[in-house]
């Protein structure tokens, strides 16, 4: 009986992490996160599923596609006012497409709604490859608009640095 459930269970936990689609087709991305473009098509979901879009106040995003990045940036969000980020103008984007669909729907998503910030998700690797597309991914991504466009880009992997960029006036 136990060799059963753990069978099931197996069995259940691979079908769960299989991705949709059987093979997945190296195609050339076109970068998104290249000065002059607009953000202003972005419309992202966040961890509640409100949807959101980059409007003319925002003067930068901040892009986390990897896990160090991402805890090292709500880490720092989580002590902080849930206005903060829109006090200092600014939109946090997470890159989460990379999970596995339980892994995202039993864990990353529970936990993302602890958070009093506001996380916008990129969730379907469709609509994040021109974000990742031509970029560090293992840093943090910092894009400076001005009306909606890109007038910056810019890395960074230090807390110090996230603060600074953050609270820059």
């Amino acid at each position: 009986m136990k060799k059963i459930l753990v069978g099931l269970i197996t069995a259940l936990l691979f079908i769960g992490c299989s991705s949709d689609k059987e093979a997945e087709v190296a195609v050339e991305v076109t970068p998104t996160l290249v000065v002059g473009k607009s953000l202003a098509a972005l419309k992202l979901a966040d961890q509640f599923e409100a949807e959101h879009t980059i409007d003319t106040s925002t003067k930068q995003v901040i892009f986390v596609f990897s896990d160090d990045m991402g805890h090292l940036a709500n880490d720092y969000l989580a002590t902080k006012e849930a206005s903060y980020l829109a006090d200092n103008n600014t939109q946090f984007v997470a890159d989460i497409s990379g999970a596995p669909s339980l892994i995202r729907s039993m864990f990353i998503m529970p936990g993302l709604k602890d958070f009093k910030h506001t996380v916008l998700l990129l969730t379907e690797k469709e609509l994040s490859a021109p974000y990742r597309s031509g970029i560090d991914t293992e840093k943090v991504v910092v894009v400076s608009t001005d009306n909606g466009v890109i007038s910056k880009v810019s890395t960074l992997t230090t807390l110090e640095e996230l603060i600074a960029v953050i609270e820059a006036k």
